[in-house]
């Protein structure tokens, strides 16, 4: 095979669909709603996770991690929620080695057609000191307790060692073959603060491959967070030394710098399975799709020239680039736009488009079916933008969509927001909320627009929160652009995140606000279950 012929098959991704052995299969477990899930202000409701879940599991996700339901009552619900929905993708559920924890995790997961309890305890010498204060031979005795119970709930059973990979390679032996022994069936190495690089990392899967007995019984899985960059590298080098699961989350999602990122893993492979001879069962053309609605739900925008999913990443300004694409694509992209999800618009939308076409075009941009009278009231939600903008783009229908399906009616709904705007200072603003049932009317004033409304709203809560930080972008080209908000909300402990959108900035502005406002409320009542440590394994 020609070098030429080599690129081109790696490009458009053929040769990966051949058939291939199973003991090549890298088995993806995504852990965007548990782990993901802990970045600060990231918090999902249930709804929100039931649609990421769905996602997932049409993507072909092999293991959705969907809580830690000793935490609070909320993740308990989530965890159980999702194991009703999910029929085909394995769902996880996390517990420390404590048997209420593992209780309470096989309890969420009596709904599950499939289901695994990953059970994890610290096992480096600065986090037993420090945050355990547990000495080695305690923690090696709650490894072996931990997998034997969690075991008389399901033979599928994950162990993870936190902090693996800074813990010495003696210990770290002999608690790998304590859970083996106790019935552990998926052994993870966690890089719990990205402190690995891929050689060391590498040489630390294969270490415990030769030395540990009964390793070649297990599935070994990478965790690795991405502290100094390294994640997505370090999964790599990992699934090189024999691991055969990697955890990830969509976007690298995840506390500090975040996780690997799922999209990054599949597609490297895909790409570049002349040298990286491993495949997984993802369905690549759901990427893009997965990667906007965890970004609409979470607030967490994906840098422009993130790999794989970020607006650059299949544009091209230079003048040589694009003088190269447009003799032959590939001089300049190693993936197709299409391999990824990521439709082109074909065909614009206007106030003159009807039902059919409305429909068509949710079908193109892989929105999931709607209801008849979910779409109803989006195809209204159209037509009233559509009267508002001479012509509406495939980012206005993705936001219309995403801010109804956003929208939270448990306490605080927005009903109207008007005001004026000027040179003059003060500015004023009034809305209307409906909060709990009940109608209330208020007016603020404030430096423009959006801190009028916003502190019109403040006035009629029961709390005060702060606003950490705003950003507003637009959606599309023209004066006549939808604008999308995000507000940062925070009260004491707690940080949320709300989107809105609209072709008035000051109305996308305070419909951001409310939908973080019910965050908020909702990070309010969860504080219910047990205190737990923050977990990163």
């Amino acid at each position: 095979m020609t070098t030429e012929t080599m690129t081109t098959a790696a490009a458009a991704g053929a040769s990966p669909d051949a058939p291939r052995p199973e003991s090549d299969r890298v088995v993806i477990f995504d852990t965007t709603l548990r782990d993901g899930e802990q970045s600060p202000g990231a918090s999902m409701n249930l709804e929100e996770k039931l649609r990421i879940a769905r996602v997932l599991e049409q993507m072909g996700v092999d293991i959705i991690e969907a809580g830690f339901p000793i935490a609070s009552t909320g993740d308990f619900e989530a965890v159980h929620g999702v194991a009703e929905l999910v029929r085909n993708s394995v769902v996880a559920a996390l517990a420390r080695a404590k048997r209420a924890d593992i209780d309470r995790a096989a309890e969420s997961l009596q709904p599950a057609a499939r289901r695994r309890i990953h059970t994890f305890i610290s096992t480096s010498p600065l986090h037993m000191k420090y945050k355990l204060q547990m000495e080695p031979e305690a923690v090696l005795e709650a490894v072996t307790e931990s997998v034997t119970h969690a075991r008389r709930f399901t033979d599928d059973v994950e162990w993870s060692a936190e902090d693996g990979s800074r813990t010495e390679h003696d210990f770290l032996c002999r608690c790998v073959e304590a859970a083996i022994k106790a019935g552990a069936t998926t052994i993870n190495i966690p890089d719990t603060v990205g402190y690995s690089v891929p050689a060391e990392l590498a040489a630390l899967f294969g270490m415990l491959r030769a030395r540990v007995p009964g390793a070649e019984e297990i599935v070994f899985s990478t965790h690795c967070h991405n502290d100094l960059g390294l994640a997505v590298a370090n999964s790599l080098a990992a699934v090189g030394a024999g691991a055969r699961q990697v955890e990830c989350t969509i976007n690298g999602l995840g506390e500090r710098a975040g996780n690997a990122a799922l999209e990054e893993i599949v597609m490297a492979m895909r790409t570049r399975h002349d040298v990286m001879p491993w495949y997984t069962t993802i369905d690549a053309t759901k990427i893009t799709e997965a990667s906007r609605l965890v970004s609409t739900i979470t607030g967490f925008d994906v840098q422009r020239n993130k790999a794989v999913v970020g607006a650059n990443a299949f544009a091209h300004e230079s003048g040589i680039h694009q003088a190269g694409m447009l003799r032959h694509a590939e001089t300049y992209e190693i993936m197709t736009p299409d391999s990824v999800g990521l439709v082109k618009t074909t065909l614009v939308m206007g106030k003159h488009s009807g039902r059919a076409a409305f429909r068509a075009k949710l079908d193109e941009l892989g929105i999931g079916a709607l209801g008849d009278n979910a779409f109803e009231d989006a195809f209204q939600r159209f037509k009233d933008l559509a009267d508002r903008k001479r012509e509406v783009y495939d980012e206005d229908i993705h936001g219309l969509i995403d801010d109804a399906l956003m929208r939270d009616t448990r306490r605080v709904r927005l009903i109207s927001a008007r005001g004026n705007f000027g040179t003059d200072h003060p500015q004023m603003a009034a809305v209307e909320l409906e909060i709990d049932g009940q109608r209330v009317c208020e007016a603020g004033v404030g430096d423009g627009g959006v801190d009028a409304a916003f502190n019109a709203i403040k006035k009629v809560l029961p709390f005060r929160p702060r606003l950490a930080d705003y950003k507003v972008r637009a959606l599309t080209r023209g004066t006549d652009a939808q604008a999308e908000v995000t507000v940062w909300l925070t009260e004491g402990d707690h940080t949320v995140i709300g989107q809105g959108t609209h072709t008035d900035t000051v109305t996308a502005s305070v419909r951001a606000y409310v939908h973080a406002l019910n965050k908020l409320f909702m990070k309010r009542e969860r504080d219910t279950g047990p205190e737990a440590d923050a977990l990163s394994a």
